[in-house]
């Protein structure tokens, strides 16, 4: 550990983008990977990406960021001016820097296809490479897997509660940065929500935006009616008003006075919207005022710090809302802000490898994730075996990556977000709840335990052998 001070450089404008860079890394896979240089380390390593336990919080996860992690690692490469920042440093050796010119991601990925339900230890992405290749990615792997899957994941316990309700991604100014923010919008929307505030978003992934208006768009004005009228005729064919700027029920009963004039022009209303308050008292009267004023078809939307047990509240009191807009509790996932995500080595130049250190076991080799199902078609249990092994079941693991290069048609969005709906649809009833304490059965192969016990007795052979050498060395 070092407490050195290496003054930043100024690089181009296009140098050192945080969301393609390599050296948006930890420090100790860069020393690494000069050890291993030196070390001439290059033998086969393969990694699996995982998560270690479920959070109290959750009975699943949904495996989300797997395009983002191959174009990653697609696109891998040092470019000139880090090459020279990294020997500028004085921490490198000149022959590993220029070793970088010529860095690529080789290897191959198997990975659990995007919007897969998943479980402890089972591995959602695993890399198979040169080592160094396969040690120096671990650090964005993580990043990009253990976001998105943790969103994904808060996202579809919403996506479960709601019925007939529309969800939308309300959070941009509560992510916690701009690329936080669109892998927000994109893991919500593999999970089932139907578009996202956030432009960047759909304009970079095609996700459907949707959006109104603020309040402070409705106090620019000198009142309400002229707000709404306004607004209206500016975008008359998304014509949704916010009405809790003032008083609630008096707006919504504006919007009915409203409404024939903006018909006369040829406009519509489709919705309101209300963002603070007591959600269920003021919907169902805003509804009422809306029926008895002859706008049965104008919708309701809720905002305003909701999440899943809030939404649950107001559709079991019949709360006459038609979408919710949901912001900083799936975009920080609040109640969960974090997975025990690793990325850990299983297997290196043909032997397999096992960390044991308490509650941080490893299980070592190849493996695959092999799933039942039962006679409806419902979730039955997972086993976890090793890759080579033959099971009863679904394997979930496939190939989609192969010496660097992606394989067609094994990742994107549309092809995400229509297996997580499937997925989801063939959950166990007891997973769905907000509130269960049930555990998903995750059986471990024979084959795999046997190699992992074979793992420690090499391991505690190569440590004797060790200690028998140091004995016989004179003092």
């Amino acid at each position: 550990m070092s407490d050195s001070y290496f003054p930043p450089r100024v690089f181009p404008s296009d140098a050192m983008d945080p969301t393609t860079s390599v050296m948006l890394t930890d420090l100790y896979q860069l020393t690494m990977l000069q050890a291993y240089h030196q070390e001439g380390m290059t033998d086969t390593a393969v990694f699996d990406l995982y998560v270690r336990r479920l959070p109290k919080q959750r009975e699943f996860l949904l495996a989300c960021g797997l395009e983002q992690a191959l174009i990653y690692l697609e696109n891998l490469h040092f470019t000139p001016e880090e090459r020279d920042w990294l020997q500028d440093t004085g921490r490198f050796t000149r022959d590993f820097t220029n070793s970088l010119a010529d860095f690529r991601f080789t290897g191959d990925v198997h990975a659990l296809p995007e919007g897969t339900v998943c479980f402890p230890d089972e591995p959602i992405l695993r890399v198979t490479a040169p080592l160094p290749e396969a040690q120096l990615v671990e650090s964005r792997l993580i990043n990009l897997i253990n976001f998105q899957t943790m969103i994904a994941s808060k996202a579809a316990r919403m996506v479960l509660m709601r019925s007939h309700h529309d969800l939308v991604d309300f959070g941009f100014r509560r992510a916690h940065g701009a690329e936080a923010s669109v892998m927000a919008a994109r893991a919500a929307y593999v999970a089932g929500f139907e578009a996202t505030a956030t432009v960047l978003a759909g304009a970079k992934l095609g996700i459907p935006i949707a959006g109104t208006m603020a309040h402070s768009y409705i106090l620019a004005h000198d009142s309400e009616e002229e707000a709404f009228e306004r607004f209206a005729h500016a975008f008359p064919d998304n014509v949704v008003l916010l009405i809790d700027t003032w008083d609630t029920v008096e707006a919504a009963k504006k919007v009915v006075a409203l409404a024939p004039r903006l018909r006369a022009d040829g406009i519509e209303v489709q919705a309101v919207r209300l963002d603070s308050g007591d959600l269920l008292d003021l919907s169902k009267r805003v509804r009422a005022i809306l029926d008895d004023g002859g706008l049965e078809e104008v919708r309701i939307m809720a905002s305003g710090d909701l999440d899943e047990y809030e939404m649950s509240r107001l559709i079991v009191h019949g709360a006459p809302i038609d979408t919710f807009g949901i912001g900083t509790h799936l975009v920080t996932s609040d109640d969960t802000p974090y997975l025990s995500a690793v990325y850990k080595l299983q297997e290196y130049a043909g032997r397999p490898r096992r960390k044991r250190a308490a509650n941080k076991s490893t299980w070592p080799g190849r493996k695959q994730v092999w799933r039942q199902y039962g006679p409806d078609g419902v979730m039955l249990r997972d086993i976890l075996g090793l890759e080579d092994e033959v099971m009863e079941g679904t394997p979930l693991l496939s190939c989609v990556m192969r010496g660097g290069k992606r394989l067609p048609r094994m990742s994107g969005l549309d092809m995400a977000r229509s297996h997580a709906k499937k997925e989801l649809a063939r959950l166990p009833p007891e997973l769905e709840s907000l509130h269960s304490d049930s555990a998903y059965e995750v059986v471990y192969s024979d084959a795999l335990k046997a190699l992992a016990e074979q793992a420690d007795r090499e391991t505690e052979e190569s440590d004797a052998a060790g200690e028998a050498s140091d004995a016989g060395c004179p003092g």
